[in-house]
């Protein structure tokens, strides 16, 4: 019997658990990576005492320059079939106040971990013949977003460079996806609020098993740009609809209301 193998960043928790969950129900080996160790070995015991898949856990802090040759080493000679960019995180705040040493870290991860995983994971997948790539965006993605400059731009990184290898890879029978949702109900928002008491997003929350189910669904069937739900399908569409400035402004009325 073919084993497939499935490789999950920020794995143990969110909505990263959710895929791995997902993948498990389909019987995929799981390499799971994520700065928590506690909740990784959690996880592990989890999936395999439920579901018919052996996990891999990798502790690695995915925002540290080069740490995705680590994690090329360790992985070795097991192919993977399945690669899933999750791992993320947010920063509320002015540019002109905001922690750089945090933001050099969420450019680390957002842009420099997923480009050069997805590139050393890759060319494996193209010689094979198969491979199917998911890269975690957000609808943040599609305007700029005042409060949340550094995250808004490296999403919007995130959607442009997936959408373009997509392109690249017509007829070699891998695919990539890129799942842009809006709000949801994750430690993401503990994360972005860590510092802000008050920044405790409700507005169109989503359900990460409903969201990390649509994403994995539309990934199967090959999608690329995969908006999940009606409302956030409209507010992808708002820069054509308005200018960018405009578009701009009422982004930040968003965020500010939401957090006072």
């Amino acid at each position: 019997m073919f084993i497939k193998t499935a490789l999950v960043t920020g794995g143990a928790s969110g909505l990263g658990y959710e895929f791995a969950e997902l993948l498990a129900k389909d019987s995929y080996n799981l390499i799971l990576i994520d700065i928590d160790s506690n909740k990784l070995e959690e996880t592990k015991n989890h999936l395999e005492n439920n579901y018919p898949t052996q996990v891999k856990t990798i502790t690695k802090d995915l925002s540290i320059q080069g740490i995705s040759e680590e994690i090329f080493k360790e992985i070795g000679d097991t192919p993977i079939d399945v690669l899933i960019n999750n791992a993320g995180f947010g920063l509320f705040g002015t540019f002109a106040e905001t922690d750089w040493q945090r933001e050099a870290a969420m450019l680390n991860l957002h842009i420099m971990t997923t480009t050069h995983l997805t590139k050393l994971l890759l060319k494996g997948m193209v010689e094979r013949g198969s491979g199917k790539i998911l890269n975690m965006s957000s609808l943040a993605a599609f305007q700029p977003g005042p409060l949340m400059a550094i995250y808004y731009a490296s999403k919007a990184y995130i959607l442009s460079f997936s959408e373009a290898i997509a392109n690249e890879l017509k007829g070699t029978g891998v695919s990539v996806t890129v799942l842009c949702p809006g709000q949801t109900k994750t430690s993401f928002q503990e994360v972005v609020s860590e510092k802000t008491s008050e920044n405790k997003i409700s507005f169109n929350m989503g359900c990460p098993k409903e969201v990390a189910a649509y994403g994995y669904q539309q990934m199967n069937k090959g999608k690329i740009v995969v908006v999940p739900g009606s409302f956030n399908k409209v507010l992808a569409r708002l820069p054509r609809i308005f200018p960018r400035n405009m578009a701009a402004n009422i982004v930040r009325k968003i965020q500010e209301k939401n957090r006072s």
